[in-house]
Formats: structure tokens, C-alpha cells, sequence
């Protein structure tokens, strides 16, 4: 897929990869500053090497009743927001606002909902989308792509319908069924006991589909596998509601295409909030100031949206550098 008309970023979970990445960094204040560094680090990269007309930020706010009137417990094992982090929250906003960045909210919907509906509605677009979490592989296709977070160099993978296919080997369309055999220990969603994801994708890949399964029990040539099958039908009915994203988004955020309008970072604003945090290291790579060198839109960004209490309390750094 050449270029791209819309770039949407999974807020939270780079702003969690950012935190991680960087330990015990503060200035003479003795703020936290590991988190704002990392991010400024990557909206820099991001800004360099993925233009587009338009794209968003797309934040995590409330529970999802949806998903808890399904499963109570879903994602309950999550870990509370460290404080460090949380302190840092305020900065790391202005900083994606002042890039040039629309953020993007709903009460009560995660940013996979409201990513997946963006993609969806706007299906005259090229979408790419940064994060590493595989539930969001169910929306790739020709038109739409993944930027997974490389484990080092700061760089990003892109994952297409090919690349997506080599990963789990299942295609995207089938990425529900997948993640509902196997589960997902990071929202708190089992799987069928012993499958994992080689068994879950020659069970896909044989049968088509969980619903074919289901239909026609006696077509499972392995018994101890057929049995898991016919016994749980109430639990892979739940996982495949939990892990299929929602986008039909009521009162939804974004009223336009133009509500995604990216826009010429605020050079001036940005140099200041590194002088405010002693990010000393950033302020050379920052443009002259009164130069221009985007093609973005020239309006200032708009206040935007912000959440201060995120659905997704993420995991500790293990998990954040492979994939959710």
C-alpha cells in the first residue's frame, strides 16, 4: 500500500511503551520526566517519517460496559496507572496537541473501538495504524496496515494482510475465532484449556471458522480437541464478543474527515515545554524557529480532548515490548 491518507496512533499503549522504555529520568524539579522525553522522541520520528493529511490520537476513557455486562472481570488484572506516569499524563497531551495531533475520546469506549470505527467509516482512505496489539489485527486489509513498534531501533514494522497471515497464520477476517481459542491473559480472557496458537490456527485453517465447529463437531478428527469444542460453546460465544471491536460508535467523536486534519506542530511551543522539562538533548533537533518545513494544514491545533481516567491501566514493561 503506497502513502497514507490517515495515520491513527493507539495513544495509551505508546505512551506506556514510552514511560518503560526509560527509567529514573527527572529535572532539577524532581519531576519525572523518562515519559515526556520518549514521547516527544517519537512524535519527532513519527512526524519525520509517516506524513499524512490526516490522523488522531485515539485515547482509552472510562470502562467498558459493554465488554464488563459480558465479562466482569474483563481486564481486571490490569495494573493501576504509576504514579510517575500519571504525573506526567498533562505534559505528554499538550505535546501531541501542539504536534499537530486531533485527539480522539468517547466515554466508555476503548481507543481499539474508536480506531477500528475510524477505519471503517472513512473506506475511501489508506489507513495506518501504530500499536502492538494483536486484537487489531482483525481490521487489516488491502487498505488498512499496522505499524507495530520494533523491539529496538525505534522504528516501526509495517504489517499488512501478507504479513499479518505469516504472524499468526490465520487470515485477518479470522483473528476473532483465533484470539477467542487461545484466549488473551492481558484482558483477562481465557482460552480453551491446552490450545494454543499453533492448534488454534490448524483448527481455523481445517474448519474455517468457531462456527463451523460447532455446526459439525464430528468433522474434528482429534477427539480430545473435539471435546474442548463441543463442551465450551458459552465461552467461545463470550471471547468472540469481548475481542470483536465495536464500531458503531454513537455520538461519535470526529464529525468529519476534517476533524482529523493534521496540523503544522507549534515549533515555538514545543522548544519551550523541553526548556520547561530540561529536555536538553531534543532542543537541537527541533526546527528553526519561523521556518516552515511541513505540508500540513497551517492552522493551530485545536484544544482536543483528553481523558484522565484511561480504560486501560497497561501492563509492566515485559509485556509492553512484545506485542499486547
Amino acid at each position: 500500500m503506497s502513502g497514507t491518507d490517515i495515520l491513527l496512533i493507539d495513544a495509551y499503549s505508546q505512551i506506556f511503551r514510552c514511560f518503560y522504555a526509560i527509567r529514573a529520568l527527572s529535572n532539577s524539579k524532581g519531576q519525572p520526566t523518562n515519559a515526556v522525553f520518549a514521547f516527544t522522541k517519537l512524535l519527532l520520528k513519527i512526524h519525520s517519517d509517516y506524513p499524512s493529511a490526516y490522523g488522531a490520537f485515539i485515547l482509552d476513557c472510562g470502562k467498558p460496559a459493554f465488554r464488563l455486562a459480558i465479562a466482569p472481570d474483563y481486564k481486571a488484572n490490569r495494573p493501576p496507572m504509576p504514579d510517575e506516569l500519571r504525573e506526567q499524563i498533562p505534559v505528554i497531551e499538550e505535546i501531541a496537541r501542539v504536534f499537530g495531533w486531533p485527539m480522539i475520546v468517547r466515554e466508555g469506549y476503548e481507543a481499539d473501538d474508536l480506531l477500528a470505527a475510524i477505519a471503517a467509516e472513512f473506506d475511501d482512505k489508506t489507513v495506518k495504524f501504530i500499536s502492538s496489539d494483536k486484537d487489531l489485527a482483525q481490521i487489516i486489509d488491502e487498505r488498512v496496515e499496522m505499524l507495530v513498534p520494533a523491539f529496538k531501533g525505534g522504528g516501526f514494522t509495517v504489517r499488512g494482510r501478507k504479513e499479518a497471515i505469516e504472524k499468526f497464520n490465520v487470515a485477518p477476517e479470522q483473528m476473532i475465532d483465533y484470539l477467542a481459542l487461545i484466549g488473551d491473559s492481558s484482558d483477562n480472557i481465557p482460552g480453551l484449556p491446552g490450545v494454543g496458537p499453533k492448534t488454534a490456527a490448524a483448527l481455523i485453517n481445517e474448519h474455517g471458522s468457531i462456527a463451523n465447529m460447532l455446526a459439525d463437531p464430528e468433522a474434528i478428527s482429534n477427539p480430545r480437541l473435539r471435546q474442548k469444542i463441543v463442551e465450551n460453546p458459552e465461552l467461545l460465544e463470550k471471547n468472540i464478543r469481548l475481542i470483536t471491536l465495536k464500531t458503531d460508535v454513537p455520538d461519535k467523536p470526529w464529525k468529519s474527515l476534517d476533524s482529523l486534519l493534521r496540523r503544522t506542530p507549534d515549533w515555538d511551543r514545543i522548544r519551550k515545554i523541553c526548556e520547561e522539562m530540561e529536555l536538553k538533548s531534543i532542543i537541537p533537533e527541533l526546527p528553526e524557529t519561523g521556518k516552515n518545513h511541513d505540508l500540513f494544514s497551517q492552522a493551530p491545533a485545536a484544544p482536543g480532548a483528553a481523558c484522565r481516567n484511561p480504560a486501560r491501566p497497561e501492563k509492566f514493561a515485559p509485556d509492553l515490548f512484545g506485542e499486547n
